[in-house]
């Protein structure tokens, strides 16, 4: 902490210290043999120490506390305490004394005291003490600026100020990457899986009390970083959610649309608000932090002007045998269509039905559910494919392949696809 000094001399002295946690006191065991020419010197003179645990006096870890020897670092999303004194050093009684302090970051100046009102006076060797307290949500450099202002004796008004110029540090990289579920067009239900990657950057060890995901209001949202055991369950990390210096951890959510929003075509497009991570830790002693991320986007997935999907499908058929399928055909443009459906065999997949009938318009964000009938000629794992839509407005056509795929077994044999 720089500390600018004011070459005027003063009724009252200022001290400004800042408020941490002590830590845990740990020394160094020197430790031998007992056939080694030190013999049990050492061992006496660690049960002699009174720093050591005893009867673990071999451990670094001491039963002591030491007393921050620095300023330290302040981390982005901890809270900045500090205690602020002005002490009459004169023989004089001082009046209307004001004690004012203000954090000037890059970006705001910020008022940190807890009154603005000034002191009647203040007698020689009295003081006035105060505690600032201020969660850091900025990164980079910070100006403690403490001003005070005062009365003498003889009504002389004086003032005097110092600057206290401190970093504030990044504690954690975060990183988000999203998944889109649908892999085929057999599912409808819109999730997206959030990976976020989460580094200690400090250099000390983090207790991780909270990594949550506050979705946006077109969203639901599940965690998937605990296993089912027994009726509560178990974080995926362990009991102990301790994450070290330069350590990542990966957490998972998957987000779905809500009801409301899922049901209306066209809505979820384009770039769209997740939501933010908002992660609370704990440092040396029970020391809390907090983060909370901005606001996460992801572009959504462009489904064209039509979007084919399947609301049911079995998961296994017969050979030659026919089976139903059920589609479901959404207009996600900003027109009215009016659609025309064909039908088209591939080798394995043959369509029951007639092909090229009329669908009927469809309106913007409007949908209708279609069934349809088919049966496979061949075994095993078949990609159902050979649907075409034709907009008769616009005179388009959109093909449709590897809408989904069924297995198709023998009824007469027992090897499975």
């Amino acid at each position: 902490m720089d500390v600018n000094q004011t070459k005027q001399e003063h009724l009252l002295a200022l001290k400004v210290m800042r408020l941490t946690k002590p830590t845990l006191f740990t020394n160094l065991p020197v430790t031998c043999e007992d056939r080694d020419l030190p013999g049990d010197s050492f061992s006496q003179l660690m049960r002699q120490d009174p720093s050591t645990i005893k009867g673990a006096e071999t451990i670094m870890l001491g039963e002591m506390l030491t007393l921050p020897q620095n300023f330290g670092n302040i981390f982005l999303g901890e809270t900045f305490s500090s205690y602020i004194s002005v002490h009459n050093d004169s023989n004089q009684v001082v009046k209307d004394i004001l004690v004012k302090a203000d954090l000037q970051t890059s970006s705001q100046r910020l008022n940190l005291s807890a009154s603005n009102s000034a002191v009647a006076e203040l007698k020689p060797e009295c003081c006035i003490d105060d505690v600032i307290h201020h969660e850091v949500k900025e990164i980079g450099t910070h100006i403690l600026v403490c001003a005070v202002s005062y009365t003498t004796h003889f009504g002389e008004k004086l003032y005097f100020r110092k600057f206290f110029k401190f970093q504030v540090l990044k504690p954690l990289d975060v990183k988000t990457k999203f998944y889109n579920a649908e892999s085929d067009l057999s599912s409808v239900t819109d999730e997206v899986f959030l990976e976020a990657q989460i580094q200690n950057i400090t250099t000390s060890p983090m207790f991780m009390e909270k990594v949550s995901l506050e979705p946006s209001m077109m969203y639901n949202v599940t965690e998937l970083n605990t296993v089912a055991h027994g009726e509560q369950g178990e974080s995926t990390f362990g009991k102990m959610s301790y994450l070290q210096p330069m350590d990542t951890r990966q957490y998972l959510y998957c987000l779905k649309p809500k009801p409301e929003y899922a049901e209306k075509a066209g809505v979820i497009k384009g770039v769209t608000v997740i939501g933010k991570l908002d992660i609370v830790w704990k440092t040396n002693l029970g020391e809390r932090g907090r983060l909370q991320t901005s606001q996460l986007q992801r572009m959504a997935p462009g489904y064209g002007d039509i979007r084919l999907s399947l609301e049911m499908i079995p998961d296994t058929v017969n050979l030659e045998e026919p089976f139903d399928i059920v589609c479901k055909i959404t207009n996600c443009s900003e027109r009215t269509m009016d659609l025309v459906l064909e039908m088209c065999n591939t080798g394995s997949i043959h369509w029951c039905g007639v092909s090229g009938r009329q669908l009927g318009k469809l309106s913007p964000a409007a949908f209708l559910s279609l069934p349809l009938t088919l049966l496979s000629s061949v075994q095993g794992l078949q990609s159902i494919s050979g649907l075409r839509l034709t907009d008769t407005f616009l005179k388009r056509t959109y093909e449709y392949d590897d809408i989904a795929q069924v297995c198709v077994v023998c009824p007469y044999m027992t090897n499975e696809c």
